[in-house]
């Protein structure tokens, strides 16, 4: 009986080391990135949330729930931009956080630059979607 919980907390540990990776950046070192086309930021949060808050000026709308299904959106993105660094931000941080680790797993430069909100209160500046 030991044995599984010690592989079990093995792994949750693993999964906190890798989460842990994840680089975290702040809306102005987010923001100079992708001025200088180096990377791409990405809002993982769903539709209606981008009606209902805005979303940040420069972001491309790719929701976690198409990630996590037929990846209709995020395939072709990834491809066009597999080359730059991904920078992730959701309502919270969580969403783009769980993005973030599973692109890093399969090889992409990502980073989670946590919050919306965050980046509104920062005085980046933010668009109304339709």
């Amino acid at each position: 009986m030991k044995i599984p919980r010690l592989l079990a907390v093995f792994l949750a540990t693993a999964g906190l080391t890798l989460a842990a990776e994840i680089a975290k950046l702040e809306p102005a070192a987010a923001a100079k990135l992708v001025a200088e086309g180096k990377a791409v930021l990405v809002d993982v949060r769903e539709p209606a949330e981008w009606a209902e808050t805005g979303v940040v000026a420069t972001a491309v709308l790719l929701a976690k729930s198409d990630f996590d299904g037929p990846q209709k959106n995020w395939k072709p993105f990834l491809e066009k931009n597999g080359g730059k660094e991904i920078i992730l931000y959701c309502r919270s941080g969580n969403r783009s956080g769980l993005v973030a680790a599973a692109l890093a797993e399969k090889g992409y430069k990502v980073a989670n630059a946590g919050a919306f909100q965050t980046w509104a209160d920062s005085g980046q500046p933010v668009r109304k979607t339709k």
